[in-house]
């Protein structure tokens, strides 16, 4: 048998450090600006998806162990992996260290650019994200190939992590992929949120929403899930290709209508949902579904073990400590104002925390996108509690995307002090005239104070630390 090279782990820092560090106008400054992209090194170390990985999958000779299954190799006609994401990739590296040989074939659909990644037995597909491409359907069909002529003693492995709704397009009937790029990027761009999104995307879909699995049966299907998502409701990650749908197609409709896109959607999607909503089109696989006897979901990351990886690490920097939620959603600069009006608490009063302190927020928010700046949701909380820890000494907001992208932009997100504000001043900049043009990253890139890490190849939402220190 050959034997399965290892996987180095290494996972990207924060590049732009340093310089973030600098900008600092006090020691104090610096100081909670170092302690809070600290924390934020440890959240991407703590969602690491090699580590995650090889905690859930085990080889002893034969037997093969996936969260709580066990499987004798020897009794299994073939092992297949599919899937799709911003951690598919690494992924698929750990798992090839793991099985080698034993991998019969396999595809996965990974953002362009984010590699390179070593495997022999899994295809590496780079497609497009957010906005799908052709790339992207034409992984979507090969994975289904693999997956059409299957039998009852075969196992599939399918990697799931976010992006994958847009790593894995597949147009439904009519529906074109020009139709699929409309809807998402209008959707994206109306500050839906992300189950919201999904709900219409499975829809509109040959492969989300559960026909992955439908396709796969009547072979084993085990989804190993790195989640993106608040709260990790499975069919909503990736937009659950192997899990059963809740929603409907009178649902997506609702969506559309309730974000103002109904009138201007594609005629071919809106022929598709009405249709689907009269019954003239199959619903999306439900719960009682045969092929969902055969699937199994393991849940190997998340948010919240992101989180806890950021507070440990301000714990063991010696500041008072609290993970407030993995669970925060909103538009951004709400939310923003609330992390910034927080720190204003801890300085006036010494709730909840006395300094000095660190407090953790996690989960993911929206932008409803009105201006024709540039920026990302991450950089618009910063900036929002740039406004509200004016004038403090030796505090920081810090906040970035795991995956190391924050919207359409090169960044992951952004870093704020007392001082950001004075700072903006003197370089004749108007925080509220940027915020409201949705132009976070033009204000932080002038500031130098833009967040950068490289595509990290992991993805489980957005960590939002505040520091005080004395």
């Amino acid at each position: 048998m050959e034997k399965p090279y290892r996987v180095g782990v290494r996972m990207p820092k924060i590049r732009s450090k340093g310089s973030i560090i600098d900008n600092g106008m006090s020691q104090a400054d610096k100081k909670a600006r170092k302690l809070s992209l600290e924390a934020l090194e440890a959240a991407l170390e703590a969602a690491e998806p090699q580590k995650a990985l090889k905690s859930r999958i085990t080889l002893d000779g034969s037997a093969l162990r996936v969260g709580l299954r066990e499987f004798d190799l020897k009794k299994l006609t073939g092992i297949y992996v599919v899937g799709g994401g911003k951690a598919s990739g690494k992924m698929a590296e750990t798992l090839e260290s793991i099985l080698g040989s034993q991998i019969s074939r396999g595809i996965v659909n990974v953002p362009r650019n984010s590699g390179p990644y070593r495997t022999r037995a899994i295809k590496i597909n780079e497609a497009g994200h957010p906005i799908p491409d052709i790339s992207g359907m034409e992984g979507a069909r090969e994975m289904l190939d693999v997956l059409s002529h299957l039998k009852e003693s075969d196992l599939v492995l399918c990697l799931v992590s976010g992006g994958g709704s847009s790593l894995m397009p597949l147009p439904r009937g009519e529906v074109t992929l020009d139709d699929k790029q409309w809807i998402t990027d209008a959707l994206l761009r109306s500050g839906a949120p992300i189950n919201e999104i999904n709900t219409v995307r499975k829809h509109i879909s040959g492969l989300k929403g559960g026909w992955l699995a439908k396709t796969a049966f009547p072979a084993t299907i085990i989804n190993l899930i790195l989640s993106d998502v608040v709260g990790d409701p499975l069919e909503f990650i990736a937009s659950g290709p192997t899990v059963p749908d809740s929603t409907t197609f009178s649902d997506a409709i609702r969506v559309l209508k309730l974000h103002g896109l109904w009138r201007k959607t594609p005629p071919a999607v809106k022929n598709l949902l009405l249709m689907g909503e009269k019954g003239l089109v199959p619903e999306t696989p439900k719960e009682n579904d045969e092929a969902f006897g055969n699937a199994y979901n393991v849940l190997v990351g998340n948010n919240r073990v992101s989180t806890s990886g950021a507070y440990a690490n301000l714990q063991d920097a010696g500041l008072n400590c609290i993970l407030l939620t993995s669970s925060v959603e909103g538009e951004a600069r709400h939310v923003g104002t609330v992390l910034g009006s927080i720190a204003v608490e801890v300085e006036n009063s010494g709730h909840p925390l006395p300094r000095p302190c660190g407090i953790v927020v996690g989960g993911e928010t929206t932008v409803a996108v009105s201006g024709s700046g540039k920026g990302g949701r991450n950089q618009e909380i910063v900036l929002s509690s740039a406004m509200r820890i004016h004038g403090i000494e030796g505090v920081a907001v810090a906040s970035f995307n795991t995956d190391g992208i924050d919207g359409p932009t090169n960044a992951a997100g952004a870093v704020a002090d007392g001082k950001t504000l004075a700072r903006s001043e003197k370089q004749g900049m108007n925080a509220k005239g940027f915020l409201a043009q949705n132009d976070s990253y033009n204000f932080f890139s002038r500031l130098g104070d833009l967040i950068f890490t490289g595509p990290t190849g992991t993805n489980v939402n957005d960590v939002s630390v505040i520091v005080l220190t004395t």
